[in-house]
């Protein structure tokens, strides 16, 4: 069994890590660099660096917080947020990213995935779905989580997996910020329709929140914020208890 993968996520704009409910009601939590090495410290297996305010507000990423960040990590780092082209792809890469995550600029030009995955090989390339319950399925969402896409989220993640992504980023709108555990109904629509692996992430309260979408989501890694960023848990605390409950964890 493969080991499970605990990811701690920060949420930047304006050099400044946020958190909110349902992408909303923004409220500062620290700063990217001291949370960064903080979570390598405490045994985290990735990190995750969203610049959540690059498309909305239609600029580049903040690639010299990246760099700073890079610098204090030893662990795979993957970075979104505002990155539209493989020129921005490089260009993260070479400030520190070891992966990069679309989501957008793939929605707007489907292309961009398999172009990014043939120039930088599809273990490179995440492709971040935000999406939002519609009736018995689920609307892709982008901008932030601010506007609908025209896209079906499990349709959307077979054809990323077509065209070369080779991991998918999947947070769920509705449990997103609430603490009130993942969708699994969700999580585990897209685990059934892919081969490719899939980061949950999304409504992370406890451990037992954790170890239920990593089981019965069949997620194979975890992605979280607030329970971290508020020192609810560290990353020790819920790889002990993932451990005591049969889960492999590195």
């Amino acid at each position: 069994m493969l080991a499970k993968r605990i990811v701690p996520c920060l949420d930047v704009d304006e050099r400044k890590v946020m958190k909110g409910v349902r992408f909303q009601e923004l409220t500062e939590v620290g700063d990217p660099v001291e949370l960064a090495a903080m979570y390598n410290r405490q045994g985290a297996d990735e990190l995750v660096f969203l610049d959540i305010g690059a498309s909305p507000n239609n600029r580049a990423t903040l690639l010299d917080v990246v760099e700073e960040v890079s610098r204090q990590v030893f662990i795979p780092l993957t970075v979104g947020g505002g990155i539209r082209t493989v020129d921005d792809i490089r260009e993260a890469l070479s400030r520190g990213a070891d992966k990069v995550s679309l989501n957008t600029a793939a929605v707007k030009d489907p292309e961009l995935v398999r172009e990014a995955a043939s120039a930088f090989g599809s273990q490179c390339i995440v492709i971040a779905i935000d999406a939002r319950r519609k009736g018995d399925s689920w609307q892709v969402l982008v901008n932030g989580g601010r506007t609908p896409a025209e896209r079906d989220a499990v349709e959307w993640a077979c054809e990323v997996e077509r065209k070369g992504a080779g991991e998918i980023l999947l947070t769920s709108w509705d449990a997103d910020g609430t603490l009130e555990g993942f969708d699994l109904e969700l999580t585990n629509a897209i685990s059934d329709a892919v081969n490719i692996p899939i980061i949950a992430s999304g409504g992370a309260g406890t451990p037992d929140d954790i170890l239920e979408v990593l089981t019965s989501g069949n997620a194979d890694a975890a992605l979280m914020a607030s329970i971290l960023h508020y020192g609810t848990y560290e990353v020790g605390d819920i790889k002990d208890y993932l451990s005591s409950n049969g889960v492999v964890v590195r």
